[in-house]
């Protein structure tokens, strides 16, 4: 099925686990995919794993950019760029920032404040510049606050309140621009399990799959209601589906996909 037929999606901080495997799945639904990373490293590598035949659009239907979403300058830069190649702008990923600790470090208060501030600016700021390019296409945002490793209770509160943050930022920028006929929703990968020190580990750009860090007890955290982890195929998925007709009437909502964990836990 190519619901993305001939239409342009950006999907930022591509080399990411998650990144990867939305653009590969939009790529496989048809759609022209722009990645965006820091680094140009690895964006070109992702591309190779694009569906071979591209007739049913045309050839070198992707474009690979390096952009420091902080800047202002250079998301300008980007948007440039895409708009020349593409001539349009459909959807927007912002997959843009991700929570990282290493094992068994702190994260102080200062930070943790910080890294909220700096993802919810950032995500609000993309979504303002590419707004005149989807109100144009009737377009649509997807937000995703995703996470690496959090592996203390400091780190996953500060997860925790970026959940929060970009639930509520979901909900103002839809209700905003209802009128406009963007919808903007958000997918919440966030499995953890609550009142424990661990989280998740998504590894690797090349492997699909999130490996469960253990606690100290050697207890797993890939014990949701439904039995595993969720791996990044079952993001893409999800925001795959908010992103296209099929979700027409769908806008300011926040889908968790995390096997069950978020509604146990209530």
């Amino acid at each position: 099925m190519k619901r993305f037929k001939e239409k342009t999606v950006i999907v930022t901080d591509a080399s990411s686990a998650i990144g990867r495997a939305t653009a590969i799945r939009f790529a496989t639904e048809g759609a022209n995919v722009v990645l965006v990373g820091r680094s140009a490293n690895g964006l070109k590598q992702i591309t190779e794993e694009f569906p071979h035949d591209r007739t049913w659009i045309h050839t070198d239907n992707f474009l690979t950019i390096a952009c420091d979403l902080s800047v202002e300058s250079q998301v300008q830069e980007m948007f440039k760029r895409v708009i020349d190649k593409f001539e349009r702008i459909d959807v927007l990923v912002n997959n843009a920032a991700q929570v990282t600790q290493s094992k068994g470090t702190g994260l102080s208060i200062k930070q943790g404040q910080n890294d909220i501030d700096d993802y919810l600016n950032e995500t609000l700021y993309v979504s303002q510049a590419a707004m005149p390019y989807l109100i144009k296409s009737k377009g649509n945002i997807i937000n995703v606050p995703s996470f690496s490793e959090c592996s203390s209770q400091q780190s996953a509160a500060t997860y925790g309140a970026i959940t929060s943050g970009i639930t509520d930022l979901t909900r103002t920028l839809a209700s905003n621009h209802s009128k406009d006929g963007v919808r903007i929703n958000a997918v919440n990968p966030n499995i953890m399990k609550e009142n424990t020190s661990v989280a998740i580990q998504i590894n690797s750009v090349n492997n699909d799959s999130i490996n469960p860090i253990q606690t100290d007890d050697n207890e797993s955290l890939d014990s949701s209601p439904l039995g595993r982890c969720a791996m990044p195929s079952d993001i893409a998925a999800a925001i795959t589906f908010l992103a296209s007709d099929d979700a027409a009437m769908i806008t300011g909502t926040s889908l968790p996909v995390d096997g069950g964990v978020s509604s146990s836990n209530r």
